[in-house]
């Protein structure tokens, strides 16, 4: 039996959203389904293009690059029992969560993006690398308005990791000080 793929197709290639008309060729090949002429892949998706470029700057580490992609009413969720959980809103609380991950030199690489209708889909490894100790596959929802990012709700692939890295990151501070005494 041999290992070699005959479609030319990698799994890398598919993770990272070559396109359904190379999957789908591939597949049919597979499938014995005739010849696989190559067919051009359709337009990007103008979504999945934003979220892209959201990522590109996003690796910059340039948090004014990334306040263009944000609407000023954006709702960015973390999930999770730590000291960046919950809904941040509005650009300053969600550039302020940044600049926390910032600290922690936090690395994206996406996988997989998806779009469907005003949501894209997005599946990536994330890893800290100051302290290392996280690196997991996160997904995120994103939704768009007017070429921009309105929300984003983000799921741990282990909840549990990331929430012991951010608690050993992330302390909180001692009373009386801890508390907003809004």
């Amino acid at each position: 039996m041999t290992t070699e793929n005959p479609t030319g197709v990698s799994r890398a290639d598919v993770l990272r959203g070559v396109g359904m008309t190379a999957v789908g060729v591939a597949a049919g090949s597979l499938l014995g389904a005739g010849s696989a002429a190559a067919t051009p892949a359709p337009p990007e998706h103008p979504n999945v293009k934003l979220i892209k470029d959201y990522y590109e700057a996003y690796a910059s580490g340039d948090l004014d690059r990334l306040r263009r992609f944000f609407a000023n009413d954006i709702r960015w969720t973390i999930p999770g029992h730590h000291p960046l959980a919950g809904t941040k809103v509005g650009v300053e609380e969600v550039l302020a969560f940044f600049a926390e991950l910032g600290r922690a030199g936090f690395r994206a690489e996406p996988l997989a993006l998806a779009p469907d209708g005003d949501w894209v889909i997005d599946l990536h490894r994330g890893w800290s690398t100051r302290p290392e100790g996280l690196d997991i596959t996160w997904a995120l929802a994103f939704r768009i308005r007017a070429r921009r990012i309105v929300e984003a709700v983000n799921f741990a692939g282990d909840q549990h990791a990331a929430d012991q890295y951010f608690w050993r990151v992330y302390r909180l501070a001692r009373i009386p000080n801890r508390l907003d005494r809004r």
